[in-house]
């Protein structure tokens, strides 16, 4: 099933969305919010899943699903957890800095725990205080935990998986240069993040859902022009139970965990760095990738980094070509006192 929070309050109106988008039905009957959903997943979601069923047969109230009408799957969630799970994508990082690429990356997740509380909607704009911060965007798959225990295997904690999303984990790259060396991790380099419209269960995914991972390409748009569509089931070096392991290592996980991939990236054909789009490759899911890949290239960096005005969308569409979360799709302007 496809579940989505419309704009309402602080924790959002649920809502059941059907599988082509087009319409959606009121979740109250059953439950308010997707946080209440998700702290009693196995009481209400067989109940959501016959409204899902209803709604596809036309057996229950409905109505037009718009999606700049919806405010993030859950707008304030307990955590978000980024990792960067698609190494090829750290290693250019080090590549292009001349920097040695440590063996643990390649069996160690890296992970950070950003903020939460005010997670954008995917038609809300992204605001910086200025351009010189380096505003990036970051094309990434999501998932939605349950409740997960403290020292969960990798295998085990893909039952605790409830939904899946894409997300924006915007990135403020002069600012994360700044943080960085001090060792304590990001603050004001990572502001809040969006994620799409619709949050969607792994079985309704069929067999683009499998071990953890999700294929297929991660679309992403600067200014109406392709940027990079890469494929988020290759080259994930860990997949989702590897990531929810690692972050329940020394705590338990609550209820509505957001658990994110990192920037989806993925080698060329010849095992090198991806190609821009306008050569025939695939592209990126963030302009500092593709600024790197500039640097090994030809020494230095071209692309710029988004100034105000410009707009970025995100999305996923099946094999018949039909948007399976909906479309994250920002605009780029000045914060505003």
């Amino acid at each position: 099933m496809k579940l989505a929070s419309l704009m309402h309050g602080r924790d959002g109106r649920l809502v059941v969305v059907s599988r082509d988008l087009t319409r959606a039905t009121d979740a109250f009957p059953v439950v308010a919010t997707l946080q209440a959903a998700l702290d009693d997943w196995e009481r209400h979601a067989p109940r959501l899943a016959d409204l899902a069923e209803g709604l596809e047969h036309g057996s229950v109230p409905s109505f037009r699903f718009h999606e700049h009408d919806c405010a993030s799957p859950l707008p304030r969630a307990f955590q978000w957890l980024d990792a960067s799970a698609y190494v090829n994508h750290v290693a250019l990082v080090r590549q292009a800095r001349g920097a040695e690429m440590p063996e643990g990356f390649w069996t160690d997740p890296l992970m950070y725990q950003g903020g939460s509380d005010s997670s954008l909607g995917p038609r809300q704009p992204i605001r910086a205080r200025n351009e010189e911060d380096g505003i990036d965007f970051e094309a990434e798959v999501a998932v939605v935990t349950g409740d997960v225990p403290m020292g969960v295997g990798a295998d085990a904690a893909l039952s605790h998986i409830r939904l899946v999303m894409l997300a924006n984990d915007v990135s403020l790259r002069t600012l994360i240069a700044r943080e960085l060396p001090k060792g304590f991790g990001f603050v004001q380099s990572k502001p809040s993040s969006a994620f799409s419209p619709v949050a969607v269960t792994p079985d309704e995914l069929g067999a683009s859902w499998q071990g953890g991972r999700l294929s297929g390409a991660v679309l992403s748009q600067l200014n109406g022009q392709p940027f990079g569509g890469p494929d988020a089931g290759i080259d994930m070096t860990f997949d989702f139970g590897t990531l929810i392991a690692h972050a329940a290592s020394t705590r338990p996980l609550s209820a509505g965990t957001i658990i994110g991939s990192g920037t989806v990236s993925n080698r060329d054909a010849d095992g090198g760095p991806g190609k821009p789009v306008a050569e025939g490759g695939l592209g990126y899911a963030c302009i500092a990738e593709q600024r790197m890949v500039e640097t090994i290239r030809s020494g230095g960096p071209v692309t710029p980094f988004l100034r105000f005005g410009d707009t970025v969308r995100i999305e996923m569409k099946d094999a018949e070509g039909r948007s399976i979360f909906g479309a994250i799709e920002q605009d780029v302007l000045p914060h505003v006192d």
